[in-house]
């Protein structure tokens, strides 16, 4: 599998998330008066990108550590147990 699906999500979220704050620091003021001039753009739209932020780096750190079954020793070992009732299995268990 070459895609995580943290990586979109993280593009997704980082992308509403700079579009909201360019809102909030560009915007005009007075929308603010319903929500007790507390700039709600602003505030969520840094909480958005931070959170893509975050899921782009997990995203990459994931798929930079990946290994195939065949690369790793846990994988090497799991494929060599399979393989190994496979064996047991087509001998009928009679040894």
């Amino acid at each position: 599998m070459g895609l995580d699906i943290r990586l979109p999500i993280g593009l997704m979220f980082t992308t509403f998330g700079l579009l909201l704050l360019g809102f909030g620091v560009v915007g005009d003021k007075s929308i603010y008066s319903r929500s007790l001039g507390i700039n709600i753009n602003l505030i969520w739209g840094a909480v958005m990108l931070a959170f893509g932020l975050g899921m782009l780096a997990l995203g990459r750190r994931g798929t930079a550590s990946a290994k195939s079954a065949e690369d790793s020793l846990e994988g090497k070992i799991m494929m060599e147990e399979m393989e190994h009732r496979a064996s047991d299995e087509g001998q009928g268990g009679e040894h």
